[in-house]
């Protein structure tokens, strides 16, 4: 077509010898693609001009080299001032998204890498997808894990190309699909090879394959007395994970699923309407503040990073966690541990880490090909990074890093997994104290993505760039933390456990006790958290941090653990557990009024964030934003509320330090606020995150 204009800042376009139009996103001064304002108005206006072309067939893909479109912008989304501007937003994406559909000519997104919401909403808009047959392909429609659910017409075309119960499936849980998985699904319709990849997406436009729908079984869901009594089903399963009077989206879509308008057109105006009704709740608000947080922590490491191999020591629950997920990260990793059958153990956890994450079978071999086992600690010549993983008892963790620092390379880093010993205690017999760190890793170590990396008064900045580095190489988190003890999150967690307990002594039942905290919005009550940590493992860190901060240990954790109730792994605790699985025979309790709940989580939660706003006027965290961050992703604090501090922001310092108050003058001193609330204004200043 002559004529066509192709100086756009965010898009190319070439014509080929078969007049196919390529047209390619690459978003001026970003790495990634994402769906700005300016994109999408050049992407308007190309579409608008090539709709009577006579191209043979336009093929869209990214020009980046990590992946295809991450979505919408959503620095623009926390700039939404109201509904009506959320609704006049979402109508054009969708408006967009038709009028490629509408095209005269076949359309097909060549996919790689990241392509996520908005970015997987165009590639649905189009006639063919094709995916890259690389592990590194994700394709996914994440919006429920922002508070929202897709809005650019992705509800209504996901479920004519897939069928009521995997489109529901896929958006309800916001997970991502590899290639083979898409394809299967029939989100795509091929998954190619690198070399094959463009020249498969000419051929497929040429040729015009049948365009792919959901079968007819696929379409049975759809029948009105099974689509209301699956829909029921739905209701159910999420409420358990996200339930709706904190988290509002899964409900809105599977309602807008049960109850559909009659006309395509009319599914559209209702997607529109239901996605803006819910960017503007506070809930989407603080699920964007936290993915803007998990991209701050992400964005710590600076530095690339040179491990190739890790040395484990000890062989627990901590040691063989660590070991199996650096191994699944692609690195050589050697476990020690003088115990066999603890190594044996060591294999077995990764062994379970690798069956869950990686397919096919020969990805699970060539991971326990990089796991050695190794009693006499060889391996401490050749690694990188040395992490000490022994029982939580000072003597024994000095000696273990004395003895490994002296046959070490001079230029490794060694660290602790130490959960609350200040790092400066186990240093002192160090030769090279600057080289030594902490790494805090949290259990399930598979699960759990936040790596507390302590700084003690010795380190050195490079030891800390290194540490920083290593944790974002194995796919977590870093959360630099100052020495002090319990660094932040058992700081913090701490006290609200040990006031849990405390309730329990006063004839509260622990079940009650678990349905405060989640009334707030807790994933899991303390107790039940208590017992899956292991009541052990909270006594000693109890008694570590009492040493230092004015915490009472409860009696009634002592007394169980003197009897050998440890919690889950020993089948009891605060609760019984049975079964393989050692789930709680949690009972349903009494039925406590929400008023009574609510100043029983009163008594929690300000337990917790009192001593957040310690930890913070220590300087145990540079700032509040990176407390939040810690608590969210290091103790599951309730994500919908952004944090402690966030929750404070929104609830008001005077009305949090008037509980506090009122709590100190019933329950003891414990509850006296901290004198940092008298300087909140400074400490809680929001940092720019994005």
């Amino acid at each position: 077509m002559t004529g066509l204009r192709t100086n756009y800042q965010h898009w190319r376009l070439e014509t080929d010898s078969d007049s196919l139009l390529w047209l390619q996103f690459d978003a001026a001064d970003s790495s990634i693609n994402v769906l700005g304002r300016e994109a999408l108005e050049e992407l308007e206006h190309i579409v608008s001009n090539i709709r009577n072309a006579s191209y043979h067939g336009m093929i869209l893909m990214s020009a980046k080299a990590d992946g295809f479109i991450a979505g919408a912008d959503l620095n623009e989304f926390t700039r939404i001032a109201d509904e009506d501007e959320a609704y006049e937003l979402a109508r054009r994406g969708q408006l967009l998204c038709s009028a490629i559909e509408a095209l005269s000519f076949p359309t097909l997104a060549l996919i790689h890498g990241y392509c996520m919401g908005g970015g997987t909403e165009l590639a649905l808009a189009c006639n063919y997808r094709i995916a890259l047959d690389d592990n590194t392909t994700r394709i996914s429609l994440p919006e429920i894990r922002l508070g929202i659910h897709p809005g650019f017409g992705g509800t209504v075309r996901i479920l004519r190309l897939t069928g009521p119960m995997s489109a529901m499936s896929l958006m309800l849980t916001g997970r991502s699909l590899r290639a083979r998985q898409a394809k299967r699904m029939g989100v795509v319709d091929y998954c190619v090879p690198k070399r094959l990849w463009k020249q498969s997406a000419a051929k497929t436009i040429l040729r015009r394959p049948k365009l792919r729908r959901a079968s007819l079984l696929q379409r049975v869901p759809n029948l009105p007395g099974i689509r209301h009594a699956l829909a029921a089903s739905m209701r159910k399963r999420a409420a358990k994970h996200a339930p709706p009077e904190h988290y509002p989206a899964p409900n809105a879509l599977i309602k807008l699923w049960e109850h559909p308008a009659c006309t395509t057109e009319d599914q559209y105006e209702a997607e529109a309407r239901s996605a803006a009704s819910l960017i503007v709740t506070p809930t989407a608000k603080n699920l964007v503040r936290v993915f803007y947080l998990q991209n701050r922590l992400k964005a710590l490491s600076k530095s690339g990073n040179r491990t190739q191999h890790v040395h484990v020591i000890g062989g627990g629950t901590m040691g063989g966690g660590i070991a199996g997920w650096c191994a699944l990260q692609g690195l050589s990793v050697t476990i020690q541990d003088h115990k066999n059958k603890n190594i044996a153990r060591v294999k077995g956890v990764a062994d379970s880490i690798f069956r869950k994450r990686l397919k096919p079978s020969r990805l699970v071999r060539d991971a326990h090909d990089r796991l050695y086992a190794d009693p006499y600690g060889y391996g401490l010549s050749r690694a990188d990074v040395v992490i000490e993983a022994v029982p939580e008892q000072l003597e024994i963790k000095q000696k273990v890093l004395t003895e490994a620092e002296a046959r070490m390379k001079p230029e490794a880093l060694l660290s602790s997994n130490t959960s609350s010993i200040p790092l400066e205690e186990l240093a002192k017999a160090l030769v090279r104290p600057e080289r030594f760190v902490g790494l805090h890793f949290f259990n399930p170590v598979d699960k759990m993505m936040l790596v507390e990396v302590v700084r003690s008064a010795a380190s050195s900045d490079e030891a800390m760039v290194d540490a920083m580095g290593f944790t974002r190489s194995i796919g977590k988190l870093p959360l630099p933390v100052e020495s002090s003890p319990g660094f932040l999150i058992n700081r913090v967690l701490m006290p609200y456990l040990l006031e849990a307990v405390t309730m329990t002594e006063e004839g509260i039942a622990p079940v009650v006790v678990d349905k405060a905290a989640r009334q707030f919005g807790m994933p899991m009550g303390p107790i039940q958290l208590a017992d899956m940590v292991g009541l052990d493992v909270c006594l000693l860190v109890a008694k570590i941090l009492a040493e230092h901060f004015s915490f009472n240990v409860p009696s009634r954790l002592k007394e169980l653990v003197q009897k050998g109730h440890l919690g889950e792994k020993t089948g009891k605790g605060f609760y019984t557990y049975r079964g393989s699985k050692q789930l709680p025979s949690i009972k349903r309790g009494p039925a406590i009024p929400k008023e009574k709940l609510s100043e029983y989580g009163d008594r929690l939660l300000m337990r917790l964030i009192n001593e957040s706003m310690a930890s913070l006027r220590e300087g145990i965290v540079a700032d509040a934003d990176l407390l939040d961050a810690g608590l969210v992703f290091g103790t599951g604090f309730a994500p919908f509320r952004g944090g402690p501090l966030q929750y404070v922001r929104e609830t008001g310092v005077e009305e949090i330090v008037a509980k506090m108050t009122s709590l100190a003058e019933i329950y003891g001193g414990h509850f006296t606020p901290d004198k940092g609330w008298k300087q909140a204004d400074t400490l809680l200043a929001v940092q720019k995150i994005e």
